[in-house]
């Protein structure tokens, strides 16, 4: 919008922009499974992220099973990804179609990198809602720690002030948000809205003075 880019450049830091997180999100104990009785191997985020999706139309992807998938996901599945511009607005839509004839259980997210320089102190993310009683959750060696931390660490109302303590623990998980909306700003102006529907979860995540934040929907 306005010629200003808002997505990290996939340079410095880290070098993603956008990836997908399916079917797992987050990281395997010892980077491993066990589904129908079966040892399985997955990286962090699984496997979609690495992999070529095929173009069907316009602004339309879809990635399939295949023998690769199969090795480490014994599920034969069809991912959709679609984007649709409406104006200054960027819809990103997910679809996944179970082939198989057994039920699969999956994880989808979407890890988009914002151009933020956070660490300065003077940007913050606000949800359009008060949130009260939401659960937050942290990692602990890459694995979600089972208890989660008190709401006013991070949240003040419905504000989450960004400095560099705050991803000291990797990544902040949210569940039980009342808002479904939530906005990157500074005091004097937004630098975007992000509008997560249909997604229990939603994380925050960046690394210590990198350029960007991400604001995950899980």
């Amino acid at each position: 919008m306005n010629d200003i880019e808002k997505m990290h450049d996939g340079e410095s830091f880290w070098n993603r922009h956008s990836p997908v997180l399916f079917p797992i999100v987050g990281k395997l104990k010892d980077g491993k499974t066990t589904i129908m009785g079966n040892e399985y191997f997955m990286g962090q985020h699984g496997f979609a992220r690495d992999m070529e999706f095929e173009e069907i139309g316009e602004h339309q992807y879809v990635l399939k099973a295949n023998d690769e998938t199969l090795s480490k996901f014994p599920f034969r599945f069809e991912l959709y990804i679609s984007y649709e511009v409406e104006g200054n607005k960027v819809i990103t839509k997910y679809k996944v179609v179970n082939k198989d004839d057994k039920t699969m259980y999956f994880g989808l997210g979407g890890h988009p990198a914002f151009a933020c320089e956070y660490s300065s102190g003077k940007y913050r993310l606000e949800f359009e809602d008060i949130e009260t009683d939401v659960e937050i959750y942290q990692l602990e060696d890459g694995l979600v720690k089972l208890e989660p931390e008190k709401t006013n660490k991070f949240i003040r109302e419905n504000r989450v002030f960004l400095d560099n303590h705050v991803f000291q623990k990797d990544a902040v998980i949210m569940k039980n948000l009342n808002s479904s909306k939530v906005y990157l700003k500074t005091e004097t102006k937004t630098i975007l809205a992000f509008e997560f529907k249909e997604f229990p979860y939603l994380a925050f995540w960046s690394k210590p003075d990198a350029p960007f934040v991400c604001i995950e929907p899980w």
